[in-house]
């Protein structure tokens, strides 16, 4: 009788067993595939190291196009190229070609292949095709445009790695600034009374905007941050800001919810200095705050609840120096690019802190916010064992 007994829990144990092993198999299985498409895609990065070179240059363009929101995952590159395709279709053309020959020159000039392939001499050459296309006064498809983004795309390796020798010396990231100086460059010189390249006119405000506050749409309000975060690549259709969101989303979910953080204080800021309307539900306030809101949140510094703050509040310095940055610039006939967010998010990583939970990582071993905080524990975890 024992002997039965003991055999028939055994047999209701195999049972529930066996039942529960499928569940966590299709989980674990789960998981395993959305570790080879969310974060990095290490797995993918290092399948195609020995296959021909013309698969591994998609890759790093994909990645680049990226990396200009600190994503270095192709498949959230391919997405945002879809949310081009959505905005404009010329704008898709300039902003690849941008990438392929600022990644194509890096390779020339033979630049580090590990910055290669991570994206990071591709992503002020996306930005560099795209914005000389959004500031043309020529149109869409005037093909002239093509040689000046070729030309300035050519610059931004080149550009980057002079500032990465001076900024290595600080383990500073060098940002979007190549992007800046190759579009300021080229703006100035052109102008918007140039015969072959004119650019959109830009002066500065002459007369107090009128403004009833009565009149604030709060739909528009809120459809300015997925608007927001589509400015950061010039794209003003909020169907774009929603797929660049589902791309960074896939790669990072602390990216994504800090973009779409940083894009409501722009916001925010916004309407505390009674800016335009018009302006805010463009998302020109909220782009250069979303990339501040990111890099300080999780990517550049350990996520932290202290480094959440801190992300919060370099957001809001953005907003406001991108409004000094876009009167100043707007004297000479200037938009304010990106200078707001490499001056704001270079400030606030210069800092310096006794509080331990504010933890600015090593360049060398940032890679995605989840990532960077697993890392900051261990580090933290290892440091406490050596004391003990």
């Amino acid at each position: 009788m024992e002997g039965s007994v003991e055999l028939k829990i055994e047999t209701k144990g195999e049972r529930k067993t066996q039942k529960q092993n499928p569940v966590r198999k299709g989980g674990k299985r789960v998981c395993k595939v959305l570790g080879y498409i969310t974060g990095d895609m290490r797995e993918f990065g290092d399948w195609l190291q020995d296959k021909p070179i013309p698969f591994q240059f998609v890759d790093w363009v994909l990645r680049g196009t990226a990396q200009v929101m600190f994503v270095n995952n192709p498949l959230s590159g391919l997405i945002m190229i879809a949310g081009f395709l959505v905005q404009n279709r010329w704008w898709t053309i300039t902003g690849c070609l941008g990438t392929v020959v600022s990644t194509f020159t890096a390779l020339i000039l033979c630049q580090d292949r590990s910055a290669i392939a991570a994206g990071l001499h591709g992503y002020n050459g996306v930005l560099v095709g795209l914005l000389i296309a959004v500031f043309s006064d020529k149109g869409d498809f005037y093909w002239w445009l093509l040689l000046p983004v070729a030309v300035a795309s050519m610059t931004c390796p080149i550009i980057s790695s002079a500032l990465g020798s001076i900024f290595h010396k600080w383990d500073l990231p060098v940002f979007t600034l190549p992007f800046n100086m190759a579009l300021t460059l080229y703006s100035a010189a052109t102008g918007h009374y140039n015969l072959f390249f004119p650019t959109v006119l830009f002066q500065p405000a002459t007369s107090v905007p009128n403004i009833t506050w009565s009149r604030i749409d709060v739909p528009m309000l809120l459809q300015s941050i997925p608007v927001g975060v589509g400015q950061v690549y010039g794209c003003d259709n909020p169907w774009t800001g929603g797929i660049f969101l589902v791309a960074l989303f896939i790669s990072s979910p602390l990216i994504c919810l800090h973009a779409g953080i940083g894009s409501a204080v722009g916001m925010l800021a916004a309407l505390s200095l009674a800016a335009p309307f018009n302006n805010i539900y463009a998302g020109l306030w909220s782009y250069n705050s979303c990339l501040a809101c990111i890099a300080i949140g999780g990517m550049f510094y350990a996520l932290t609840w202290q480094t959440h703050l801190l992300a919060i509040a370099c957001a809001f310095f953005c907003a406001y120096l991108g409004a000094t940055v876009a009167n100043m610039f707007s004297v000479f006939g200037l938009p304010a690019f990106t200078w707001p967010f490499c001056l704001s998010a270079l400030t606030f990583l210069l800092m310096t802190t006794n509080n331990s939970a504010i933890y600015k990582l090593p360049l060398s071993k940032v890679t995605y916010p989840e990532a960077n905080r697993v890392f900051y524990l261990t580090t933290r975890k290892h440091l406490a064992s050596c004391e003990l």
